[in-house]
């Protein structure tokens, strides 16, 4: 189905903001049509997905919410379904789902069958996308990161509460046997007294790469004759001319759409030390370093210091590093390393991201890479001695098929919105770091900076567009 011309637009959104945010519409009915769309399993047993984003990330992200069969797509939205990297897979797949390039149009038309939601589409995105799902009674699967800015998660913490369906941020780590190793390891206290962390991420995106750099907005190029609607892509930001740096994926790299390389890693980085050590939000957040800084693109290489507050006796302050691009793996001291036949240290491979964890003991370290990797302790020696509580357990289901079976009441979620708002808005906090490139004061109790405006303003930027503003105002 085409995106209607503007002004059919215009009509159907003041409908539109009306029926979201005036009550919430009752879940998904089973009528006939959806039963007939996934014949191998009776209607009580099957959610019916309507994907927000078809390409890109999307492409293994809305097989993995489908693997078990308990669910099925039965409405795409993209802005271009010929440009979107990846896309053709999931048009092959299901070549008879209708498709939509407004998300607002899909779910007006289609709402009633639809259970619900993926939103799979440029950080900036994420959040009208969501809210406008769930104020529908709709269940929301959102890719890492939450949210674009920091007042953004903490609506979709409230709507999470308010309107009851089940949630889910895409940190696929998140449900794995490596972070039921880390719980468990929690539980066992061989994270007690953990002080410091370091976390770090070797440059792969276009922006850390030197000969890429720019520090102006890209000029404006043709609009591919694919594309549907460049101002739909812009959403709630404001409109900068189309150049084919921003869609279909560099997009990322802009302060503007994108959350860079900690909004992007850090959600499978530091998701299991934020959530299992409750480390909440920071007081502190100070850029150590960030070369070739501007205020269009994210540094090159990011350096960011954030002090995080003692919660217990047994949980003390935190000191987390955080290091992406050059220079950006900590130094492993030897005492941990493990000791050869030959008297020689062998001391383990780093690999291109992932935390250090030192207590204040300093008896070991733990270390663990990304995603759903397992924790190991360093020296092998203490790992193996206290190998009941290190040995990963294995998870029921995957981070998609969770959400699935949560929404059709068989588990729960273990990335729900009030577990990665938060984490999304340690990342949003060092976004605007990143931005400023000043030394931060945060009060985690207000959950404003302390003595500067500028960086309260960017909490939540600048206003939305003038048909996007009703998103933002739930009460």
């Amino acid at each position: 189905m085409k995106t209607p011309r503007p002004s059919s637009r215009r009509d159907f959104l003041k409908k539109s903001a009306a029926s979201v945010f005036g009550f919430t519409l009752l879940p998904a009915y089973l009528t006939a049509a959806r039963a007939a769309r996934n014949p191998t399993l009776p209607p009580s047993r099957r959610i019916n997905l309507g994907c927000i984003g078809v390409g890109g990330r999307a492409a293994g992200a809305i097989p993995s919410l489908t693997s078990d069969g308990h669910a099925v797509p039965v409405a795409f939205c993209d802005v271009d379904f010929e440009g979107s990297r990846k896309i053709e897979g999931n048009l092959e797949t299901w070549p008879d789902v209708a498709r939509f390039q407004d998300f607002r149009l899909m779910l007006d038309k289609m709402g009633k069958d639809i259970d619900a939601v993926s939103v799979v589409i440029p950080d900036h995105n994420h959040f009208v996308a969501a809210i406008h799902a769930m104020a529908m009674g709709k269940h929301v699967y959102v890719e890492k990161p939450l949210t674009h800015t920091f007042a953004e998660a903490e609506i979709l913490m409230r709507a999470e509460k308010k309107f009851k369906v089940v949630t889910q941020m895409g940190n696929q780590g998140h449900t794995s046997s490596g972070a039921a190793q880390f719980k468990q390891m929690v539980a066992a206290g061989l994270t007690a007294d953990v002080y410091r962390i370091d976390a770090w991420k070797q440059p792969s995106l276009w922006f850390m790469q030197p000969q890429k750099r720019i520090s102006a907005f890209p000029p404006e190029e043709k609009l591919p004759d694919s594309f549907s609607d460049w101002n739909l892509w812009c959403g709630p930001k404001a409109v900068r001319p189309y150049n084919a740096l921003y869609h279909p994926f560099g997009w990322r790299a802009f302060h503007q759409y994108g959350c860079g390389m900690f909004g992007d890693w850090g959600c499978h980085i530091i998701d299991f030390v934020h959530h299992y050590l409750n480390l909440g939000l920071p007081t502190t957040v100070s850029p150590v370093r960030l070369d070739d800084y501007n205020k269009v693109i994210f540094p090159l290489t990011s350096h960011i210091r954030f002090q995080f507050a003692a919660r217990s006796p047994g949980a003390p302050a935190v000191e987390l590093m955080w290091k992406a691009g050059a220079d950006c793996h900590p130094v492993f001291d030897e005492k941990f390393g493990d000791l050869q036949e030959d008297k020689s240290i062998k001391l383990p491979a780093l690999g291109e991201a992932g935390t250090l964890l030192h207590r204040k003991q300093g008896d070991y370290v733990i270390m663990r890479g990304h995603h759903g990797d397992a924790s190991r302790i360093h020296p092998r020696k203490v790992m193996l001695e206290k190998w009941d509580a290190i040995k990963a357990p294995k998870p029921d289901y995957t981070h998609g098929t969770s959400f699935i079976q949560a929404c059709l009441g068989n588990t729960t979620t273990t990335s729900p919105f009030s577990v990665a708002g938060e984490l999304t808005q340690v990342l949003n906090l060092g976004m605007i770091a990143e931005y400023l490139n000043v030394d931060l004061n945060f009060d985690p109790k207000t959950k404003r900076f302390i003595g500067n405006d500028e960086a309260n303003f960017l909490l939540s930027g600048a206003k939305p567009r003038a048909e996007w503003a009703h998103y933002y105002t739930l009460a």
